[in-house]
């Protein structure tokens, strides 16, 4: 059963996303409103976290079922069972710095997206304007490195 949960937990979100990105390259090419296939992704995106997410806590709460219906003094030793627990403390440690680093990299992306061209058309019309439009676009782009630096002391702590 844990051989098909984790194959669950890989396989169903790339087929989902791989449907998801034929759906807004036919949109796309269909000439329709690529606002909605957007849209339609952002969801996509959404529910497979919250799918992988408690597909992962199935997985790890049915490892856990699994060692507490065996005898503890026959099969596990209280070290071992101390480091299966800190096993999954460091799962769910990594999928924490995973998620942090990601959501801060897409937060940074959206607000360099909307700095950087905003920043050229001020320099394009005035080049003293430069360096005021250099530091908008480094304040976007530290909110990634804020979510980076995050990670390291998840997995430090961890």
């Amino acid at each position: 059963m844990d051989s098909f949960l984790y194959a669950l937990i890989i396989i169903v979100p790339a087929v989902v996303l791989m449907f998801s990105a034929f759906y807004t390259f036919k949109k796309r090419m269909e000439g329709g409103s690529i606002k909605k296939a957007v849209r339609v992704n952002l969801a996509t995106f959404l529910v497979l976290i919250v799918m992988v997410s408690v597909f992962a806590f199935v997985a790890s709460a049915e490892n856990g079922a699994d060692a507490a219906a065996a005898p503890a003094a026959a099969t596990e030793t209280a070290a071992e069972a101390e480091e299966e627990s800190s096993s999954s403390s460091k799962g769910l440690g990594l999928l924490a710095a995973g998620l942090v680093t990601g959501l801060a990299g897409i937060g940074g992306g959206i607000a360099v997206a909307a700095g950087a061209p905003a920043a050229i058309a001020a320099t394009s019309e005035d080049p003293k304007s430069f360096g005021k439009s250099l530091i908008f676009v480094a304040l976007g782009e530290s909110i990634a490195l804020y979510g980076v630096v995050i990670s390291i002391l998840i997995l430090n702590k961890v």
